[in-house]
């Protein structure tokens, strides 16, 4: 074909640019005749359709300047911010910034040797490669074809990638910032936000120490110093002081009281510790705790020396004055450790209601140990079950026989034999139940395995069906206890009279060895109401759903014909409780009240003469018709009940309508009821702390537990910030705390903070 001659086109276009070898596309090319024709603009030349008697031609033509000149590419590489593009003749170079090495610039050579040149050139001179390396990453990982992008997508994956030069000088101060283009490092920041990482999620100290982590922080930030362990436990120390700070603030600044939890820890050395929560319902409405302290007792304390230790950590967070109860994770706590308490503290200010509601003991603890009673009068026929399951399941033999048997005597049951755990009762009471269900087939197993040893008797089989029972309830209190989204005081009540119900029935039992154990189980238990079923029943009453009618429905079953005479007598504590906010009120209301303190003040003038007047305003106070505030509300109907009923809401929004009594009802349904965190509601041995934590000096220890405490709320809130759609990478964790709770946050996010870039 002649190279000046058209280019024949027989049917549909294919391909926008059929030109042949030699063709010269700048030029008019001469025609037949035309009958038509139709002009095309395609990205490089322009095409001309023309209808020709011979049919369809195309030719390529040359247009005017301002829409034939040849756009250049755009250089969408990330290596082009470090070269130079230079053209010489019809040849492209490429000089490189950092050392003005020539290297090829064509389009066609493409720039894999760019980046190879690139990634020598800036390791020679300390530059920091982490953003250019994170580019080829993410240019790997979206690549994308042609057909599928527009050039505003286009422009924006362009725009995502700000690669940044930073050189490293040798002689910089530790403190001195390093600017780069579009961002800078902060050794200072960094090292800071390393301690937070190590606090939050209880990693131990000597980790900065640790070979792996310092070539991994190297490889990724390579002018990050590490600081050596003693550093860090600086550091610590100063994000503990400067915390507690705030939390001081926090606690000073409440304008209700805090109730204080007590709970003894241990180590594996057997070191007992003493951990001291306040919780409170601040003034959005919100319940919250703080570990305070955590104090390591000495191998030879006593209990005066208990109660000293307490009284000095209340003192020194100035917060004596504003306790409204005490909590003690054992029930077994001796009384006069709490008298202590109380003297020193009423020196200051009396205890509202003569402190009836101040001594407060674990609802959690107290059902543990009567489980711990009940396991213990059946150890011996909860070993035979436990040795029965292990033998079916000790092999597909024995196992395929016991299936045999099962459907012989027509047992039906889907759920799998278990062995349970050691140290949690929940899974002892599902091996019991699941027993249970196979007992027709255990009961005849020896008949057709003679290996079988562990059969158990009628009777035993009797009890244990009654312990399971009963354990299955205490399984479902236990979880109302730790599933609720709300867990004020309030919820207590109607479970604890539950299990007061039960152990009623089974004192009753005609069986000798189920009613000495539930006589042994109502004494512990009755102990425990003694001092704590006055606090639950006005929690309770407080709750606008069931106000007195609930006490009034339980104690009918408890007490039967007394139960008038001890209805009455919470009546009567719940006014003696609500008298003595009304005097606070009216106190404050006088001005005679500190400063951020619902409480009246004692002069400390020894010369005052009017002492007697606070004590006699009090006494005749109590005639005065200042009860209309918990009147109104007694008498108003009951709230409907639903399961999502938001008791703190409730009072949040009737405060103006009931202002003394939401006073009084922030402070008690405030009052921790139990002292267990919810992962350990079930566990029978106590609280360990782990080898790491008890390795440490007493003041690093409670420094890094109640910092870990303080800052975990904090963390949660910040990492919900995080834009996730830019941090695919992040997962979600749980991070377990000292206190046996966990809490979600994102691994990785504290980690990439202590070696902040900030871009």
């Amino acid at each position: 074909m002649d190279a000046r001659s058209p280019i024949p086109l027989n049917g549909p276009i294919k391909d926008p640019y059929p030109v042949p070898i030699g063709f010269d596309p700048y030029r008019v090319h001469s025609l037949p005749l035309s009958l038509g024709s139709l002009t095309i603009r395609t990205p490089n030349f322009p095409i001309q359709l023309q209808l020709l008697l011979g049919g369809f031609h195309a030719i390529l033509m040359e247009i005017p300047n301002e829409t034939a000149i040849k756009k250049p590419k755009r250089l969408t590489s990330v290596v082009w911010n470090h070269f130079e593009r230079i053209r010489k003749a019809d040849i492209c170079y490429a000089i490189c910034v950092h050392c003005n090495k020539k290297l090829s610039g064509s389009s066609n050579s493409g720039t894999t040797h760019l980046r190879n040149h690139l990634m020598r050139c800036l390791k020679r001179s300390n530059f920091d490669v982490s953003q250019l390396l994170a580019a080829k990453r993410r240019k790997k990982d979206n690549t994308v074809s042609l057909a599928t992008i527009n050039g505003d997508e286009a422009q924006r994956q362009d725009a995502f990638i700000k690669p940044t030069i930073m050189r490293f000088d040798p002689d910089q101060r530790k403190d001195e910032i390093v600017t780069v283009a579009s961002g800078k490092f902060d050794q200072d920041r960094s090292q800071y936000d390393l301690a937070r990482m190590i606090i939050l999620h209880g990693y131990s100290l000597p980790m900065v120490d640790d070979v792996g982590f310092k070539v991994f922080v190297k490889n990724l930030q390579p002018l990050f110093e590490i600081v050596p362990n003693n550093d860090v436990k600086n550091f610590c120390m100063e994000i503990y002081r400067k915390e507690r700070g705030k939390v001081y603030e926090m606690i000073n600044g409440l304008h209700g009281r805090i109730n204080l939890s007590v709970e003894m820890w241990y180590s594996p050395e057997g070191i007992e510790y003493l951990c001291l929560t306040a919780h409170f319902i601040d003034e959005e409405w919100k319940l919250q705790k703080k570990i305070m302290n955590f104090v390591t007792l000495d191998l030879s304390h006593t209990d005066d020396l208990l109660s000293e230790v307490i009284i000095k950590c209340l003192m020194d967070w100035d917060v004596d004055s504003k306790l409204f109860a005490l909590t003690f994770d054992d029930c077994s706590t001796d009384d006069d450790i709490v008298l202590r308490i109380k003297d020193q503290i009423s020196q200051s200010r009396p205890l509202l209601g003569h402190g009836q509601l101040f001594d407060i003991r674990s609802a959690a603890h107290v059902i543990n140990s009567i489980v711990n009673d009940a396991l213990e009068a059946l150890r011996e026929v909860t070993h035979k079950i436990r040795a029965s399951v292990k033998h079916v399941r000790s092999s597909q033999v024995t196992q395929r026989k016991f299936n045999e048997i099962t459907q012989q005597v027509g047992i039906s049951s889907e759920r799998r034999l278990i062995v349970d755990c050691p140290g949690r009762w929940d899974s002892t009471c599902l091996m019991l139940e699941t027993a249970l269900e196979y007992r027709g087939a255990f009961s005849v197993l020896q008949e057709h395995d003679p290996s079988y040893t562990s059969d158990l008797t009628d009777t035993e089989w009797e009890w244990t069906s009654f312990i399971a029972g009963y354990l299955r309830l205490l399984v479902e209190i236990t979880n109302a206890f730790s599933g609720n989204k709300y867990p004020t005081a309030s919820i207590y009540f109607p479970e604890i009279c539950d299990v007061h119900i039960q152990l009623i029935d089974w004192c009753k039992s005609p069986d000798d060895f189920l009613r000495s154990m539930a006589l042994k189980m109502k004494y512990k238990f009755d102990k425990y109401w003694s001092k704590c079923s006055l606090a639950l029943a006005v929690a309770v009453i407080l709750d606008p759903r069931f106000k007195m009618k609930l006490v009034e429905y339980y104690y009918s079953q408890i007490y039967g014909s007394q139960s008038l005479e001890k209805i009455k007598e919470v009546s009567d504590g719940i006014k003696e409780l609500f008298d003595a906010y009304s005097i606070c009120s009216t106190m404050v209301d006088q001005g005679s009240a500190l400063p951020g303190s619902s409480l009246p003040s004692t002069c400390s003038d020894p010369r005052d003469r009017l002492k007697g007047f606070d004590k006699f305003l009090y006494e005749t106070s109590q005639s005065q018709n200042v009860s209309s505030d918990l009147e109104k509300y007694l008498q108003e109907p009951n709230f409907p009940r639903n399961c999502d009923f938001n008791i703190l809401n409730w009072w949040k929004v009737h405060t103006p309508r009931y202002p003394i009594l939401s006073m009084m009802a922030r402070d008690v349904l405030g009052t921790p009821m139990s002292t267990i965190a919810p992962e350990s509601a079930f566990s029978i041995d106590g609280r360990v702390l782990d080898k790491c934590r008890s390795s440490l000096n007493p003041d690093t220890r409670e420094a890094l537990i109640c910092t870990q405490d303080w800052l975990k709320m904090e963390m949660a809130v910040d990492c919900q910030a995080i834009q996730l759609d830019q941090f695919p990478w992040l997962n979600q964790v749980n991070v377990p705390m000292v206190d046996g709770s966990c809490i979600n946050i994102f691994s990785g996010v504290e980690l990439l903070s202590a070696l902040r870039v900030y871009s």
